[in-house]
């Protein structure tokens, strides 16, 4: 089994007749899923996602893939497929179209259709779609592509088989095998089964659920909860879910039906997204069931349902401004029921924990995945994985889509299948499959891109460090007046400090050592403001860091007059 090694090089050129596999993003992490194969000097893309900033993250919206190694070569881009509509694996396009806006769009109906909500919402012109369904084969320069049903936690998931003349790719997206699909549309094994049979020279498969054992549950095996939620409730139902959990809304408008509720999204990405989807056909939305939020108070409380964003404890989310009483029309009340339908996305725990918390203490009954069966996965499971494996019998694996851990245990479960040739890589290596051979080659640079309001790629890490500190540490400014012919103070030190435990903090003790050190740095001959400015930065560290047991950002100004 092959590891990625961090002293790998950039890559020699791609043999002929090679196809090579280069992941951007989605490798080491669940999110901002990206892979460029290319083949005969031309480029497909798979995915082109998002991932969600987490708290280490302070001031940023998103990060995107890092496509600055393919940026020069746009032009060679025959196609952009997308297995499904998810964020993580749309939600970057918009700022991939803004460099090249005519590369063509391939996806199913509601993953094209959730796509184009999106670029409108960026003002951008609509590129050329190309709608394709499981069973279509469809050709964008060397790639012969054909798209296989999966099912996930969005309807119209697709798996794509990539044939060039370097052999058959055959990558899941994101799926699970759910033998009780809600729409009856369940993961196609014949065709898995068919493509292996035809010879799968590299299987780039789902990561995301390989630590865990055994089958997902199926999504029907959560009616009975929502049921009972509904039976129990004696006031308002809030459900909080993905805006894109067709299914589970689904299930929510059942239930409301069968207990003559009526049901109001909130918030924008709900409203949305859930208009597309029944325009589509994709949501069954039973007579008289739907009203607009502002019209649902109106209603008594035994027959309130709201169907709500914020299920990760998102900060502006409509879910958090309920809980923390500053929604503009939802008011919490003593016995109302809050139904978290959703999982918890690593690194957002602290998040989610604060919104139940909150609910909690205005007297709300909060149902969740930790006291009831009200979430299952999208990702196939262990058990899932070895039978794809055994069905397909590929030659190489590429597992995709997770954690490292993820990763490593999914290419354990191949190997345990007889498996012999696993590749395990990360973000930025590069992966070439020559004479049916997969190997690990060499590594393109591949960071984080931080979207921050309205700049992109202008955040560094070094800038989110700066946050950090700001935030945890705080800082301290100091001024300082030189004379500009006897280099002695001529006016302060004058120090302002903000942040933790600075705020009125007395610096008397301080100003004297700053003005001390400064008569000896002069007097050694150094009269450079910039000189002046680290001795004054090392005095104050070295105070505050004794004081107060902080580093906080330190600014030293020192002007010359």
């Amino acid at each position: 089994m092959s590891h990625p090694h961090p002293e790998l090089s950039a890559p020699a050129a791609l043999p002929t007749g090679g196809l090579r596999v280069t992941p951007l993003g989605g490798l080491g992490e669940v999110g901002r899923n990206m892979t460029v194969f290319e083949y005969a000097d031309r480029l497909l893309i798979v995915d082109c996602g998002v991932l969600f900033p987490e708290d280490h993250h302070p001031g940023v919206d998103l990060i995107l893939p890092d496509w600055s190694s393919i940026r020069d070569r746009l032009d060679d881009i025959e196609a952009l497929v997308l297995t499904h509509g998810h964020e993580d694996h749309i939600g970057a396009t918009p700022y991939l179209l803004r460099e090249r806006g005519n590369i063509p769009l391939v996806g199913s109906e509601l993953t094209l259709a959730l796509l184009g909500s999106k670029l409108r919402e960026h003002r951008l012109k609509e590129t050329v779609h190309h709608v394709v369904k499981e069973g279509d084969r469809v050709s964008f320069g060397p790639f012969d592509l054909e798209f296989v049903a999966v099912n996930h936690s969005i309807p119209d998931a697709l798996a794509v088989a990539i044939r060039t003349g370097a052999g058959m790719v055959l990558h899941t997206g994101d799926f699970k095998m759910d033998q009780l699909p809600l729409d009856g549309r369940i993961t196609d094994l014949r065709s898995f089964a068919r493509l292996g049979e035809e010879g799968v020279d590299l299987f780039l498969t789902d990561s995301t659920n390989a630590e865990t054992p055994g089958f997902t549950p199926t999504e029907k095996s959560i009616t009975p909860v929502i049921d009972q939620v509904f039976r129990e409730s004696q006031q308002r139902i809030i459900v909080a879910c993905f805006a894109s959990h067709v299914h589970r809304v689904q299930q929510v408008l059942d239930a409301a039906y069968a207990h003559e509720r009526q049901v109001a999204y909130v918030g924008r990405s709900m409203v949305r997204n859930m208009g597309i989807a029944r325009d589509l056909g994709y949501l069954r939305v039973p007579p008289s069931v739907l009203v607009d939020a502002k019209d649902l108070a109106d209603l008594p409380p035994e027959r309130q349902v709201l169907i709500s964003t914020g299920s990760q404890g998102e900060p502006m989310s409509a879910l958090s401004r309920i809980a923390q009483r500053n929604h503009n029309f939802v008011h919490i009340e003593e016995g109302d029921t809050v139904l978290l339908a959703s999982s918890l996305i690593p690194g957002n725990e602290n998040a989610v924990y604060r919104v139940i918390n909150g609910l909690a203490r205005w007297g709300a009954r909060v149902v969740h995945k930790g006291n009831a069966l009200v979430h299952v996965s999208g990702h196939a499971s262990a058990g899932e994985l070895l039978y794809c494996y055994n069905i397909v019998r590929p030659r190489n694996v590429l597992p995709v889509h997770g954690e490292i851990r993820h990763m490593l245990a999914n290419a354990q479960l191949a190997r345990d299948t007889g498996i012999e040739n696993v590749v395990i890589a990360e973000d930025g290596v590069v992966v070439d499959l020559v004479d049916g051979v997969a190997s690990i080659v060499g590594k393109v640079d591949c960071g984080y891109v931080f979207v921050d309001g309205s700049s992109v790629g202008d955040i560094t890490e070094s800038d989110l460090k700066d946050r950090r500190i700001l935030g945890e540490e705080g800082f301290i400014s100091v001024i300082v007046v030189v004379d500009s012919v006897s280099g002695k103070v001529a006016g302060g030190p004058e120090i302002h400090a903000r942040g933790n435990a600075l705020d009125g903090s007395n610096f008397d003790d301080l100003k004297q050592p700053i003005i001390d050190a400064l008569d000896r740095a002069v007097a050694e001959g150094n009269t450079d403001s910039y000189q002046l400015q680290q001795t004054v930065r090392r005095v104050v560290g070295r105070w505050v860091s004794s004081t107060h047991r902080r580093r906080p950002m330190i600014i030293p100004v020192v002007i010359e007059a």
